[in-house]
């Protein structure tokens, strides 16, 4: 089997697409919802570019730390609907692979009475799964992206 072409992000690169990303999204937001674990780091980042204070997390897994996927994403944590409901809320995460993760956190915040729009750094069209397209993208590639932050994978 061969070995995935890989793209690799410098913290430079990781400034440079949150910048970019900030500029796309504007700052019409109340609160930036973070996918754990890959997004807690630009989310971070984007919210200071934003000047947004409010980040909620989102804990949920779809992927082991093989990056084998799960039959469905698992729900950790997730914020209380009153935290939602009726916010414009920022949905980040780093990499849209399958979508899979992204369209049941975008799910929960519309059953909790949020209005969702999703931003990620780097969007996979070739293996998306879900009819759901990122609202904000930085960069389209089918590569095995690798993060300053991602130590050792």
């Amino acid at each position: 089997m061969t070995e995935p072409e890989k793209l690799i992000v410098s913290w430079d690169d990781l400034d440079q697409m949150v910048a970019t990303l900030a500029d796309e999204v504007g700052a019409d937001y109340d609160v930036v919802l973070a996918i754990t674990r890959g997004a807690l780091v630009p989310a971070g980042m984007l919210a200071y570019r934003l000047g947004l204070r409010n980040i909620l997390v989102a804990a949920v897994a779809f992927y082991d730390d093989t990056g084998q996927p799960a039959e469905q994403p698992t729900f950790f944590q997730f914020p209380a609907d009153p935290l939602l409901h009726g916010q414009r809320v920022l949905v980040v995460d780093e990499v849209w692979d399958t979508g899979t993760t992204i369209a049941a956190v975008v799910e929960r915040v519309e059953m909790a009475g949020g209005r969702p729009t999703t931003a990620v750094l780097h969007y996979k069209p070739g293996r998306s799964k879900v009819e759901l397209v990122p609202d904000h993208h930085v960069v389209a590639t089918n590569a095995w992206v690798v993060y300053p932050f991602k130590h050792g994978k």
